[in-house]
């Protein structure tokens, strides 16, 4: 596998790199809500997203409040001064409010969705965004606005594709039939957390998006840093992964987290490969993930963070990773499981779902790969 090897995202017909590049580091004003002057100054930022693109990478994720507006302007001004819109696929998101005090400014209603994307088309310097994501749930607007309004969109021809980000499994559900059963625009993609430190979305939302046709992108695939191998519990600097969450801290320092750094770092010295490549190498080949979202503040960061795929994880590793990182199923998922299965409903008993890579009535290879000009593109099945 490599950046320039592209699949397709979801159910549809958008040709994407497995690692998109996060550019939430992009400017020097942090993200909305967590502050701090922590990002890629432009130079920096320019020299990034150059390498990228030159690797063959062309999927792009920013969102309308990282550096309060900054990265979005950043990817606009890159992308623009390169001549290369047409060539890649940019995804932002909106959601969170750049106005306080403004009720409208922020949400998920069609009046912020309408303001938000308008805003977004400004900053990026273009006429239309490639795939346009709700960035987290509001609690209140009805998914059935939410879908209608993305229909809109799609129509007007402002966005090409929609997505959902950090929204409850029932809410994609609701949202993804509603649509389909009203002839409108379709989610495509999903994008949740994932990583060898939290694999919860495995319960719900991995059979959610096989069922019905999205493609997950993994954010913080790293943990925040935490499986790079950059920080070890004590040492200097890791100080806001340590904190508890009731502290401003993300509370990453735990007893079973140590252990995973643990197995990580030793998988990662036998094969000869950086932890943070063995971590994104895990995470992009897992069921149901379509891409991993990759951020870097440095060059160094990302050219690491490049060679994640051009190689793969031996099978004791795979299970030793997969052992340590195991969670436990809560109810019902416990239900759900093979044994439990086996014995209660199958009463001994063999069967099967469905042929191994079954669709429909045609019996098609798992990962059917098409040459488009000099770029392979593989349908992920």
């Amino acid at each position: 596998m490599s950046l320039d090897q592209y699949y397709l995202l979801g159910r549809s017909g958008l040709r994407v790199s497995r690692l998109a590049l996060g550019t939430m580091t992009f400017g020097n004003g942090g993200i909305r809500g967590i502050g701090g002057s922590w990002g890629a100054d432009e130079p920096t930022a320019r020299a990034i997203f150059e390498r990228y693109i030159s690797a063959g990478g062309n999927f792009i994720d920013t969102a309308n409040s990282y550096a309060a507006g900054l990265s979005e302007s950043i990817v606009g001004t890159f992308v623009k001064e390169a001549g290369i819109r047409d060539a890649v696929v940019i995804a932002t998101k909106f959601s969170n409010s750049l106005s306080p005090g403004n009720p409208n400014a922020g949400g998920n209603g069609r009046k912020a969705m309408m303001q938000a994307v308008d805003a977004s088309l400004k900053r990026l310097k273009t006429d239309y965004i490639d795939l346009y994501l709700l960035h987290t749930w509001d609690r209140m607007t009805p998914a059935e606005e939410v879908m209608r309004t993305f229909d809109d969109l799609v129509r007007a021809g402002k966005i090409r594709y929609a997505g959902l980000s950090d929204v409850p499994g029932w809410y994609a559900a609701r949202a993804q039939t509603w649509a389909e059963a009203h002839a409108l625009t379709q989610p495509i993609c999903l994008q949740l957390p994932y990583s060898l430190v939290e694999r919860s979305i495995e319960h719900e939302f991995v059979p959610l998006a096989d069922a019905l046709g999205l493609g997950i992108t993994a954010w913080s695939p790293l943990a925040m840093g935490l499986l790079s191998g950059k920080y070890r519990p004590g040492s200097a600097g890791q100080g806001r992964l340590s904190q508890d969450v009731s502290g401003g801290g993300l509370g990453l320092f735990t007893e079973r987290n140590a252990r995973i750094l643990t197995v990580l770092e030793k998988a990662a010295a036998d094969m000869g490969r950086s932890m943070a490549q063995v971590a994104l190498n895990w995470c992009v080949n897992r069921a149901g993930i379509a891409a991993a979202i990759i951020g870097a503040s440095r060059l160094s960061q990302l050219e690491d963070n490049l060679a994640a795929l051009d190689f793969t994880i031996p099978a004791e590793f795979r299970s030793a990773l997969e052992h340590a990182t195991a969670i436990e199923a809560p109810y019902p998922y416990l239900l759900f499981g093979d044994d439990y299965q086996a014995g209660i409903l199958n009463a001994g008993t063999t069967v099967g779902d469905k042929p191994s890579g079954y669709r429909g009535e045609v019996l098609l290879p798992k990962a059917a790969e098409y040459v488009f000009g000099q770029s392979k593109v593989k349908d992920l099945g």
